[in-house]
């Protein structure tokens, strides 16, 4: 039986089971790493209505360093995107831009698909 409302504290948050004021979870789930690290690039048009889109899977960083590399590379690149699930797209065919911004970066970072 999990406690959800204490008179000393309030609620409580059901993992940590600490007073929602004092729960981290949320924050220590935003600072998870969801990449392993192998950086790929390729090059995506399926399921997105025929349109090409980059995608930069493998990334070792958090939410927030993700959506700034991504952010960093769509303003080189001069395209939109967004940063999903640890996995970052961007509008349109830049495999090989990407691939250099990675690299000087400092990202191992491959090609991969056709």
């Amino acid at each position: 039986m999990t406690l959800v409302y204490s008179t000393d504290g309030g609620r409580m948050c059901p993992q940590c089971r600490q007073p929602l004021a004092a729960c981290r979870c949320a924050e220590a789930a935003r600072q998870t790493v969801r990449g392993d690290g192998k950086v790929r690039v390729s090059r995506e048009r399926a399921g997105r209505g025929g349109k090409t889109v980059t995608v930069v899977r493998g990334l070792a960083l958090d939410a927030d360093a993700l959506a700034a590399l991504g952010k960093r590379l769509r303003a080189a690149c001069g395209a939109g995107g967004a940063a999903k699930d640890g996995v970052l797209e961007i509008q349109g065919d830049h495999v090989e831009r990407v691939l250099a911004l990675l690299l000087q970066e400092g990202h191992a970072a491959k090609r991969t698909g056709g």
